[in-house]
């Protein structure tokens, strides 16, 4: 087992325990949390899905720079066939769980060391549960 993915179990446990709150924008419900991610809308969370779709589409089968996010939620992580992932991407064991999802929204270079996806993150807690609540809509 590699160093990274030995401290990748930590990281997340690191960035779930500072989700614990909720961060409002103050124009929007937050809901109630599940294992620490707030809960979210869909409809605010396909707005928020537009920073994505310059490199993934939400279509079955079709990838982009980044893979589809069509029925992400729940699948395995690096699980599309045929798409070319980062070999940190690739190292990657289990699944695209909400909570995954909301620690590599937030940070994908710390979720996922060497990862090449270019985007920095969402440090607003809201915006990861929105964005997490329209991915599901695509299951």
């Amino acid at each position: 087992m590699t160093l990274s993915r030995c401290l990748v179990p930590g990281l997340l446990a690191l960035s779930l325990s500072a989700c614990s709150g909720t961060e409002g924008d103050g124009g929007s419900d937050s809901g109630t949390e599940t294992a620490g991610i707030a809960s979210g809308s869909a409809a605010a969370g396909e707005a928020v899905f537009r920073q994505c779709a310059a490199c993934h589409s939400v279509e079955p089968g079709e990838s982009r720079v980044g893979p589809s996010l069509h029925a992400v939620v729940g699948r395995e992580i690096g699980g599309i066939s045929g798409f070319r992932y980062s070999s940190a991407n690739e190292a990657m064991t289990g699944g695209w769980t909400r909570e995954n999802l909301d620690a590599y929204l937030e940070s994908p270079r710390i979720f996922m060391p060497g990862t090449t996806m270019a985007f920095a993150g969402l440090s607003n807690a809201q915006d990861r549960a929105d964005l997490i609540a329209y991915l599901e809509t695509l299951n």
